[in-house]
């Protein structure tokens, strides 16, 4: 599951994550020690209410039940039910009423149950938070975070398993990060108000892998096999969608010469099209292959759990697609031959 988080500053654009991740701070944690994403986030958001008595989360099931995932445990006790706010099911009310206390200088993490709910508030997002700064010339501030799951879960049909990174990563005034690990999750929630730098999650030769949230994961496991077969993959976590960093894209395929995108949103107008065309745009001479992208099916989510894995990607799809970009696919059996 992925998230999207969203935060605002004075002098800048507002920030809109995705995973479960949230806004930004002021310091990292020197402690080095394993924890579940969940851990991360709510470590990250204990931290940050706990700096900074502005900051406050609202959202269903935030407060009495803890989280609908437990990313908000501990927090109704520890801060009480002025800054852990239980709502209706009202997502254009609670975000707009977070957009409204953002205005007057307090820094409200809106949590979705999913971000597929954030449609309802979409107006909200869009209009009153990551455009006011602009049409203000600068003089309202919307220090505003959105974060919830994002993305595919299991079995949960169509209108809860969307990716939504391209559809906000197309607004200017919003930020869009994918955390991928722990570590993303923890530390882009508390420094989203900087400027996120994608990471290579694994160096390599012959092919770039680019992926975000979930797929990162898969990107790996394939370039183990890759390995294994004498193909050497760059992955590429791209954590930040908007901004997206061209250069460390284009630099790693100007090495590589070959480029495979990996989504789970759809096809068109997607992420891995806007990469495809920053690589055309500044690397074309450097490609000894044609572009390989990776997307969900352009079709509504699925219910059943083996329609569902047909829609999205999977691993031995990106292994496919690097074997074609290296032209080491294996040759495709002409079609009278299977008569």
């Amino acid at each position: 599951m992925s998230g999207i988080i969203g935060r605002k500053m004075a002098s800048k654009a507002i920030s809109a994550l995705n995973m479960s991740r949230v806004f930004a701070s002021r310091t990292f944690s020197s402690a080095a020690k394993e924890m579940t994403v969940r851990d991360a986030l709510n470590s990250a958001l204990d931290e940050e209410m706990s700096a900074d008595p502005k900051v406050f989360v609202m959202g269903e099931e935030v407060g009495e039940y803890q989280g609908a995932y437990k990313i908000t445990k501990g927090l109704l006790d520890k801060y009480g039910p002025e800054r852990v706010v239980d709502t209706p099911i009202t997502e254009a009310g609670f975000a707009g009423i977070g957009v409204g206390a953002a205005y007057h200088g307090l820094k409200p993490i809106i949590e979705f149950m999913t971000f597929n709910f954030s449609m309802q508030a979409i107006d909200h997002i869009i209009n009153s938070a990551a455009k006011s700064n602009y049409m203000s010339a600068g003089q309202i501030s919307v220090p505003i975070v959105f974060r919830g799951p994002n993305g595919a879960a299991a079995g949960v049909g169509a209108q809860h398993s969307q990716c939504y990174a391209a559809w906000f990563g197309a607004c200017p005034g919003l930020k869009v990060l994918a955390p991928y690990s722990s570590e993303d999750a923890r530390g882009l929630l508390k420094a989203a108000i900087r400027d996120p730098d994608p990471v290579i999650e694994r160096e390599g030769k012959d092919v770039t892998i680019t992926a975000f949230s979930k797929m990162v994961g898969y990107a790996l496991q394939a370039a183990e096999i890759l390995a294994k077969e004498g193909i050497s993959a760059e992955v590429i976590n791209l954590r930040s969608i908007r901004p997206l960093d061209r250069p460390t894209i284009n630099a790693s395929v100007r090495k590589t010469n070959r480029l495979v995108t990996v989504e789970e949103g759809f096809p068109q107008h997607g992420v891995g099209a806007e990469i495809c065309a920053s690589v055309v745009e500044e690397s074309f001479e450097y490609l000894d292959a044609p572009v390989e992208r990776i997307s969900g099916a352009d079709v509504p989510m699925p219910y059943a759990a083996n329609l569902e894995r047909m829609a999205v990607p999977q691993v031995e799809d990106i292994v496919r697609a690097a074997k074609r970009a290296c032209y080491r696919a294996a040759k495709s059996v002409p079609m009278a031959a299977t008569a």
